[in-house]
């Protein structure tokens, strides 16, 4: 057998110029920093007083938060929760509605729309951030700040931008948090890199470098059950554009049974040229499990390759984790495959700086 690319014992120092592989690989470690600085915030009482609704706002890596919350909120008892990306508060943000202002840099401009509309429409605010303007804003408007360390591309902050919150969220008494379930997610990530993911587990026995390796040049579709790994899917997506500068898409199931399953037919010549995913979890909906597996079935005689990631766990948090983790390190080894150092992000930067030549 030949030896793998990714098994080149260079092949990391040469192209992760910036550290992505230390950040995945010490992502447990994240968690437990992160449950600290969740454990020293005291949010003021009156914050969850008549909180009908929680809203977690933000954009891209700082958002993915609210979306982990959210799936977690889908399968455990919560009371509704969902994420906006955008400008604008949605009209039904109102007095009864806990917003949670998330941008890692501090600096993402629709997310400082929004938290300076919160003020208008008096909703109840929170903020979590590494500094920038959200931090100095929430300092003049007394709004209580959870702040977390600088120093992390937004995407690799996952750790601190879910667990202080759902820390915070218990203390509000809005979210019971489950100490056992945290520890199993930790003990599971620790695990995983040790013996699954990380660089030195040779590709024969590291399942995140065989999916790499199947998914290299092809267009990569992701899909998920509308419960417990739909953000999964959204994470795995944006992991690859992200890291390996790929273009990917995902759609959850099943809804997709509605309509993008007729799309597997044409262009004759991309279709053979794909690669879907499918997350699945053994808690999904008996009918969607089934939706899966036909679908699977049909992707797979129009000439697409399928391949499957099954959750692990006990918990629905270590479940989602080992899914979420898969991912980042699939993007990772994609990334290499693909000759790039998976950090730097020069688009989206130089997006940035034409935007701000033109005042909001």
């Amino acid at each position: 057998m030949s030896l793998s690319l990714l098994d080149q014992t260079d092949l990391v120092n040469r192209l992760d110029l910036s550290g992505m592989a230390r950040l995945l690989t010490n992502f447990s470690g994240q968690i437990d920093e992160a449950i600290r600085i969740g454990e020293s915030f005291e949010p003021p009482r009156s914050l969850g007083d008549s909180v009908e609704r929680i809203l977690f706002v933000g954009m891209g890596g700082s958002a993915i938060g609210g979306d982990v919350i959210r799936s977690l909120a889908s399968v455990e008892p919560s009371i509704p929760i969902a994420v906006s990306r955008h400008y604008d508060l949605p009209s039904s943000a109102d007095s009864k509605t806990l917003c949670i202002f998330s941008s890692y840099s501090g600096n993402t401009e629709e997310t400082l729309s929004a938290f300076k509309q919160g003020m208008q429409r008096k909703v109840k605010r929170l903020a979590i951030t590494s500094g920038g303007e959200l931090a100095r804003l929430s300092g003049e408007a007394r709004v209580p700040l959870i702040q977390i360390p600088t120093g992390f591309p937004p995407r690799c902050a996952l750790g601190y931008s879910v667990f202080p919150v759902l820390k915070a969220l218990a203390k509000l008494k809005l979210w019971k948090w489950d100490a056992s379930a945290v520890e199993e997610t930790l003990s599971s990530l620790r695990g995983s890199v040790k013996r699954k993911f990380g660089p030195d587990i040779p590709a024969s026995e590291n399942p995140a470098k065989r999916l790499a390796e199947a998914l290299h040049e092809r267009f990569v579709v992701i899909y998920a059950g509308t419960e417990l790994l739909e953000s999964a899917a959204l994470r795995f997506r944006n992991q690859i554009e992200e890291n390996a500068k790929a273009i990917a898409s995902h759609h959850v199931v099943p809804e997709m049974n509605h309509n993008e399953i007729l799309g597997w037919s044409f262009p004759k010549k991309l279709v053979p040229q794909c690669a879907c995913v499918f997350l699945q979890d053994s808690k999904d909906h008996a009918r969607i499990q089934l939706r899966m597996k036909i679908t699977r079935d049909h992707i797979a005689r129009q000439g697409a390759q399928t391949f499957e990631i099954v959750s692990e766990g006990k918990s629905s948090l270590a479940r989602l984790f080992s899914v979420i983790s898969l991912g980042d390190w699939i993007s990772f080894y994609l990334a290499l495959l693909y000759g790039i150092d998976p950090t730097p992000v020069p688009v989206i930067e130089h997006l940035k700086k034409e935007l701000a030549k033109v005042p909001g």
